[in-house]
């Protein structure tokens, strides 16, 4: 007990170690700062020795420890065995003091040599926890992985992979940082092992980190955004990388810290924080695939985030509204924030999607295989035309990136006016471009102006197209009766949750009691699934469907459309995706499209709207087949065709 004493009060008596413990909670924290060792408990056997004497008297969840700016955390099986090793050298010590001595600084050789035995210490070590542990390592570097990262980061990465993994896949990304993936015989769940700029610094460059930060902190330094450059100048040395420490020290105070990291990656399109946080690590969506990471937040890093997002968005976020939906920018890319907290979860959890970098164009997705090209033709005219259209699907089908491709195709003449709770649609870039859109935010937790009142705001703001992010409440009655009666004269776009025509009718008339009557003012319907593909899921168009009134037949008399009898309206397949892809029901070319019938100019035939189909068909496969599918050549194509 003297020698525990003495070590908690920062005694020099044993070994070079002068590691400083204290208990927080459930957690034993060890200031290392003047300590040789840094506190590295995988490799300095001084630190594990004062670590354990802590440990003898009390167990904890975890272990951190804190050397010049550089914070370690020792949890799960490391904690695990160094809490193990404590009560094994409480126990032990009556038995054999030798051994137990020799466990605190070397518990792996202990356990070896207690186990080779019969006898007490034997026992002890299995009902302690030291033999299993000490079993499942190999060596120190594997048993006490800890999870390391700057103080001034509210996350932690291990910083080793483990010992039996295998690298598949390595790349640079734009932010300085590197990413692995690994493979292990054991796990099905692939690896995402993430290694950011800030890990590469040396123990001076991250000491210069945290002096900067507690400047910055400390209100020492003025500037708003300017001000992390500031606080690092102003405690950088000649020689260190002040640029690279601006950037950490803003991504880290002032951004999205290691959730900025992971979505520089262009292959990752969500992360999930699953509660609780500090125990669970990041997972990851790469090209469909989801992956575990090395990446924990903290706590502390959670409440930030959480508290962040709540000041940005100007909504409720609390114990008596646990749910929160905001859009933010990280990096170049916006994302979508899903959280939730107290009661409805174990603390905060949150869910992040990342829009895309560049905007999408119906002749991008014809080059990814999303939908061929005569569908986009189709799309195309429709939505040039006025006409009214759902983009249904489930969740993660690429329904809000088939609607920003639908955009662009808008007259560019024709103003728009997109009403979104959520902002993920492209209206800056489609402004940029010279369109002529105005966006209305929407509430759907009374802290602004409903969807309802917002649409009804946007159909006094003037004729034109109008564009519903999301179709989920009550606005759904507002928007059908202004499609009903005409009240815009530019295309009705939205998305919706459903699963093709039946279920998208039932989700608009029976679940919010949009009349079927109105709902015969659809035009045409846009179904997406998702499918596994050889490089992970993909995204594509499974149907494109026109609506029809119950009772009318097509020019082949012929009956048997989907949805046929069920109330008012009925679907008929334009395009269908089989073996071949996306493919034609051939109702088009027999002139049998209601659609394309009502798409026709005054003196236009149905003939010559079907030669201009196959025109445009022509045309956007050539865009998609020579890579001309961002938006400023597409439009500079659009300006060609229509003037040539």
């Amino acid at each position: 007990m003297d020698a525990l004493l003495s070590r908690l009060r920062g005694s020099d008596d044993a070994g070079s170690c002068r590691c400083r413990p204290g208990f927080d909670g459930d957690r034993l924290v060890v200031d290392a700062s003047d300590c040789p060792g840094g506190g590295r408990l995988e490799s300095a056997a001084d630190c594990r020795e004062t670590v354990v004497e802590a440990l003898t008297d009390r167990d904890v969840e975890a272990v951190t420890t804190r050397a010049n700016g550089t914070l370690r955390a020792y949890e799960d099986d490391a904690a695990a065995l160094l809490v193990a090793t404590g009560r094994f050298v409480d126990a032990a010590a009556f038995h054999d003091e030798r051994l137990a001595e020799r466990a605190k600084g070397d518990p792996l050789a202990a356990a070896r040599e207690a186990t080779g035995r019969a006898g007490p210490v034997r026992r002890i070590a299995a009902e302690t926890g030291l033999a299993d542990g000490a079993a499942r390592a190999q060596g120190y570097e594997d048993a006490l992985r800890p999870y390391v990262g700057p103080t001034v980061s509210r996350s932690r990465v291990a910083a080793r992979p483990p010992a039996d993994a295998r690298l598949v896949d390595r790349r640079e990304l734009d932010s300085g940082g590197t990413v692995r993936v690994y493979e292990r015989p054991s796990d099905a769940v692939r690896t995402y092992h993430l290694e950011p700029v800030e890990a590469g610094f040396d123990a001076s460059t991250t000491a210069t980190l945290a002096a900067a930060y507690e400047r910055l902190a400390g209100g020492e330094v003025s500037g708003a955004e300017r001000a992390p450059g500031r606080a690092v100048r102003s405690v950088a040395d000649p020689d260190d990388p002040v640029e690279r420490l601006a950037a950490v020290l803003r991504k880290h105070a002032r951004g999205y810290g290691v959730v900025a990291d992971l979505f520089a990656d262009g292959r990752v399109s969500d992360v999930f924080a699953t509660a609780p946080v500090a125990e669970t690590p990041l997972r990851v969506r790469v090209d469909g695939e989801t992956m575990r990471t090395n990446v924990r937040l903290t706590r502390g890093g959670a409440a930030a985030l959480a508290s962040r997002f709540r000041r940005e968005s100007g909504r409720a976020f609390s114990g008596a509204d646990p749910t929160l939906d905001a859009s933010v920018v990280a990096g170049d890319r916006r994302v979508r924030v899903a959280a939730v907290t107290d009661p409805v979860s174990d603390g905060v959890a949150f869910a992040f999607r990342a829009g895309d970098r560049e905007p999408w164009t119906l002749p991008a997705l014809v080059a990814n295989g999303t939908l061929s090209a005569a569908a986009a033709a189709v799309l195309s005219v429709a939505v040039e035309r006025g006409a009214a259209g759902l983009v249904a699907g489930p969740r993660g089908a690429g329904k809000t990136t088939c609607l920003s491709a639908l955009l662009w195709e808008v007259p560019a003449e024709t103003r728009s006016v997109v009403i979104e709770d959520t902002p993920e649609l492209p209206v800056d870039a489609l402004q940029s471009g010279g369109r002529d859109v105005q966006a209305l935010r929407s509430s759907l937790d009374g802290t602004g102006t409903s969807p309802t009142e917002a649409l009804r705001t946007a159909l006094r703001l003037g004729s034109g197209a109008l564009v519903v992010g999301e179709i989920r409440g009550e606005e759904a009655g507002t928007l059908y009766e202004a499609m009903r009666v005409g009240a815009n004269d530019g295309a009705v776009l939205g998305t919706i949750h459903g699963n093709g025509g039946a279920d998208v009718r039932e989700r608009v008339v029976a679940d919010l009691g949009v009349p079927a009557s109105s709902f015969a003012a659809t035009d045409f319907l846009v179904t997406l699934e998702t499918a596994d593909g050889g490089d992970g899921t993909e995204r594509r168009v499974r149907s494109i469907e026109e609506v029809r009134r119950a009772g009318a037949v097509d020019g082949s008399g012929k009956g048997g459309d989907s949805g046929a009898g069920a109330g008012s309206v009925r679907f008929a397949p334009l395009f269908e995706r089989d073996g071949d892809g996306l493919s034609s029901t051939d109702r088009i070319e027999r002139g049998n499209s209601r659609l394309v019938a009502s798409l026709t100019a005054p003196g236009e035939r149905y003939a010559d709207l079907r030669d201009e189909l196959t025109a445009r068909e022509s045309w956007l496969s050539d865009l998609a087949a020579t890579g001309r599918t961002d938006p400023e050549r597409v439009e500079r194509a659009r300006i060609e065709r229509v003037t040539a």
